[in-house]
């Protein structure tokens, strides 16, 4: 299976959010979320502290106190790795910085991790400044890189 690449926040999705413009990237075409400054920020239902305990029990993960991550292969695999780092606001969440690359399970462990919004996930790509929803966000990160 395609290992997936990306640098991204993974945010809570705002049920407002809505697909409409589409933009051309990494060769595919992709429907971007529309959203605007104020709706994105109120965060996850879940502690930094929880989702820090959570991480902390993966093997090959290692969590710092101050919220930042890394989650590597196994002597077995292909290599992979994953950096994050776990931003919180008022006692819970608020987002995951999350960049690097790794097969899709992994990525799905992590989002099992920090629990499924009702929603669902928001991820904004860091370089291309754009919001994209679950399912665009996969095939994003699938694709081949530039």
């Amino acid at each position: 299976m395609t290992p997936l690449t990306f640098n991204t926040v993974i945010h809570a999705r705002p049920a407002e959010a809505i697909a409409t413009v589409e933009a051309s990237l990494r060769g595919i075409t992709l429907r971007r979320l529309a959203v605007r400054g104020d709706e994105v920020g109120p965060g996850f239902n879940v502690t930094f502290e929880a989702v820090g305990e959570r991480l902390a029990a993966k093997e090959r993960l290692y969590f710092e106190p101050d919220g930042s991550f890394v989650w590597v292969a196994s002597a077995g695999e292909q290599p992979w790795q994953l950096d994050g780092l776990l931003a919180d606001r008022a006692d819970r969440l608020l987002y995951v910085e999350l960049k690097g690359t790794c097969p899709r399970s992994a990525f799905e462990e992590l989002l099992s991790v920090i629990g499924r919004p009702a929603a669902g996930f928001m991820f904004q790509l860091v370089r291309e400044a754009i919001f994209l929803d679950e399912a665009e966000f996969l095939r994003y990160a699938a694709s081949p890189g530039e």
